[in-house]
């Protein structure tokens, strides 16, 4: 099975406005809103392309209670721990340029962090676990890295999509995948990427401190798979960019649900990129018939 885990979900509140002028009253031209958060994306997308999973994390209040009844109406598997605050609400203004306002993540307390670390506990050799996205600030930056540490006797498969320190904390323990963009692979070792030869030198580097595979995203210019055998390249799919929001969760969900399957890296690369692109050019997160349309288009090369 496949699990994913959810620190700080959200309620994602989309707002169309023709010319949005700060400082003014602006008029919605339409909104929209969905169950947000990396490790819900992935549990979103995994249901879209037929893969099943559940969905860990905490979720509280009214707000809660609204994700928890859309996963369930989407069919997905949820088991959530109840907290005391409710789930945050964030904002996303699509005017002439894309404005966010991301609410502030409610606290969780030990007694409900250990709740969640006995669900993690049961999981076996069997099962994938997805950590994704950033903790809110009641809990350690180590967590995933801990979580990780607690998998490891029982040989679950971890795939972690975070950033900075928290993702640094997590390679010794030999994540089965990790999926740093072209920026966020020069934030972990401060310097500024500018070219190809850099993007896999440094990505080889995660693996030689214990990544067993990396992904690295880079927008219009395609993604790079590094793995221990070779360096892949794929480009990006063409069509129009409608909503950024999801595709690299949807990238780790088209992976991790091919390779749960057959296990071949270069087909699981393949759906991955097919997947976050599809809901790039989409207003929600991708379909099934949308990333098979664009899987045909994609190719991978080895080039290394």
């Amino acid at each position: 099975m496949i699990y994913t885990v959810t620190f700080n979900p959200s309620i994602d509140y989309y707002v169309k406005v023709e010319d949005f002028k700060l400082g003014e009253v602006n008029r919605c031209k339409s909104n929209y809103k969905y169950p947000g958060g990396k490790g819900i994306n992935v549990s979103r997308v995994l249901k879209k392309l037929g893969s099943s999973s559940v969905a860990l994390g905490f979720v509280g209040g009214f707000t809660g209670e609204y994700i928890s009844q859309c996963l369930n109406n989407e069919g997905i598997n949820i088991d959530f721990i109840k907290i005391n605050e409710d789930t945050r609400i964030n904002v996303k203004i699509k005017g002439n340029e894309e404005t966010e306002i991301n609410g502030e993540g409610p606290k969780i307390t030990k007694e409900q962090l250990d709740e969640l670390l006995k669900k993690i506990d049961k999981l076996t050799s069997e099962d994938f676990l997805v950590l994704a996205g950033n903790v809110q600030n009641s809990v350690d930056r180590s967590i995933y890295a801990d979580i990780q540490e607690r998998c490891l006797k029982n040989n679950v498969k971890v795939i972690v999509d975070t950033t900075g320190e928290a993702l640094k904390l997590t390679l010794k323990n030999r994540p089965l995948l990790i999926k740093p963009n072209n920026h966020e692979l020069g934030e972990i070792f401060n310097i500024d990427i500018k070219t190809e030869d850099e993007i896999i030198k440094y990505a080889e580097e995660l693996l030689k401190l214990g990544a067993q595979n990396v992904i690295v995203s880079m927008g219009k210019k395609g993604a790079r798979l590094v793995s221990k055998d070779g360096v892949y390249s794929s480009s990006a799919p063409k069509g129009e960019l409608i909503n950024s929001v999801g595709a690299g969760d949807s990238l780790i969900a088209g992976f991790i649900s091919e390779y749960s399957r057959n296990f071949n890296i270069i087909e699981a690369f393949r759906v991955g990129i097919a997947s976050g692109s599809a809901t790039a050019f989409s207003q929600d997160l991708c379909t099934k018939e949308k990333v098979e349309e664009l899987l045909e288009t994609i190719i991978v090369n080895k080039v290394k």
